[in-house]
């Protein structure tokens, strides 16, 4: 019933998509005093100028996050989005940071994830707010530390309102019921070089925990060696795999697909390429590295967790495992896993397992969130999931993810579009885009999802 509405915004929507994604909301610490760095409290300030042009209320919270609000009333509907996105990764066919319009297509980091449907929602509650009288209040809350560890959000719950109902626009259509729980875990052990071969560097520059790694590095010191390690390394790289020689050094580098962590399987994982070849190199000079050795053993380049003992199948998604780091942390070799658990094993359960495994490494955790599961009836879960079907013609059931949004933070909130089913996963890839269709498409069903949960 908002078509033309939407319509009539589709060319001022896609220019202030355009100016937020040229703004780079990294996170990134440095001396501006802002709590996640100048470009993305930036970012905040662009949305909350946007939201007092449009009319509307705003408020900036100590530069963790943001709202921008309209409405009277006493009931809060919430709409829970993030402006912070991940490091832009290499391999890009047009700059990240300079959106691009082509093929119906606007191109750019975070136009997917997740400010093209922050916007979308923003234009949405305009619409509502030109068309129909409310009396209940509309709050459009901006994360800035999403990618991260979710101090914004933190924050935002020690201070302000809690949402009455709300729904996350940072997921998928046609609803989300179930999202898995998140663990990251570390392994760490001292680096004790033996014999003439040393690790010197390694360099994944710098890749988001949550990301599938591209790229990998490591700078090996070898030096009455050199000639052995060439022919052992001609014998056992693996595809797309390369090194160099710099003096009395290699440098050997890896190279993968970049992908989101919580789908292992898009993507492909320069960092367990990498460690599979040190280890074998290692072993071939006599050298066995035991570090190496048992990640290679008990992760190698699985992404379900078989070899560490946590596989585990489930209707909602299976267990799935992202090597996402590896570092020489001053004389310690340290991996960081990104792991997405179903809620048929419990995280207890996952760690006793994976100290189990690796007995011999010290193993720590962060970023621990417990899964998140509505049942499908839940008359939440139902409204939107029919917004969805019946402004598409499709008869689609919620579904499960691994991923996680900012709907495990509220109650009664569940994530809503924007990504269409079937449609590839650009998120954290490189050449991300959102298609200008799916930008009106998801405008059109948020307009929707604000007047139904306005009038209820």
């Amino acid at each position: 019933m908002f078509r033309d509405k939407v319509d009539e915004k589709k060319d001022e929507l896609i220019k202030s998509l355009c100016e937020v994604v040229s703004i780079p909301s990294v996170l990134k610490e440095d001396d501006s005093g802002f709590p996640f760095g100048k470009n993305v409290n930036d970012c905040l300030m662009y949305m909350l100028d946007l939201g007092k042009k449009m009319g509307f209320r705003t408020k900036n919270i100590d530069g963790y996050c943001g709202y921008i609000e309209f409405g009277e009333g006493e009931e809060l509907v919430g709409i829970i989005g993030h402006l912070d996105v991940v490091p832009e990764g290499e391999g890009w066919n047009t700059p990240p940071f300079e959106p691009s319009i082509r093929d119906g297509r606007i191109y750019g980091r975070g136009t997917t994830d997740d400010k093209g449907p922050v916007m979308a929602s923003l234009y949405a509650m305009k619409i509502i707010s030109e068309t129909i009288k409310v009396n209940k209040r509309v709050r459009l809350i901006l994360g800035l530390n999403e990618e991260n560890d979710w101090k914004c959000i933190e924050r935002y719950k020690k201070t302000e309102e809690i949402p009455t109902v709300s729904f996350s626009p940072d997921a998928d259509f046609p609803c989300i019921y179930s999202e898995k729980g998140i663990l990251n875990v570390h392994l760490k052990k001292k680096y004790e070089p033996s014999g003439d071969i040393k690790i010197e560097e390694i360099d994944c520059k710098n890749n988001a925990i949550n990301v599938v790694p591209k790229y990998c590095s490591v700078k090996l010191s070898v030096e009455n060696r050199l000639e052995e390690c060439k022919k052992i390394l001609d014998d056992i790289l693996l595809e797309n795999m390369n090194y160099k020689i710099d003096q009395n050094h290699i440098i050997i580098e890896s190279y993968g697909v970049q992908a989101h962590g919580a789908h292992p399987e898009l993507g492909v994982n320069s960092i367990s390429k990498m460690i599979y070849v040190l280890n074998k190199l290692f072993d071939m000079l006599n050298m066995k590295n035991e570090f190496l050795s048992c990640i290679d053993e008990k992760i190698g380049r699985e992404i379900d967790g078989k070899s560490l003992g946590i596989k585990t199948v489930s209707e909602l998604g299976d267990l799935t495992v992202n090597l996402a780091r590896f570092e020489l942390d001053g004389n310690c070799l340290v991996v960081s896993l990104n792991l997405r658990i179903p809620k048929d094993i419990t995280t207890d359960e996952v760690k006793e397992k994976i100290e189990k495994s690796c007995s011999n490494l010290d193993v720590t955790y962060s970023g621990e969130k417990d899964y998140l599961y509505i049942p499908k009836d839940n008359k939440l879960v139902k409204l939107l999931c029919n917004i969805y079907n019946e402004y598409m013609g499709e008869n689609r059931e919620p579904i499960a993810i691994g991923g996680a949004t900012y709907a495990r933070a509220f109650p009664n909130c569940v994530s809503f579009g924007a990504m269409k089913p079937d449609e590839e996963d650009l998120c954290h890839k490189v050449n991300e885009y959102i298609s200008i269709e799916n930008l009106i498409d998801a405008c059109n069903m948020y307009t929707n999802a604000l007047y139904k949960l306005l009038e209820d």
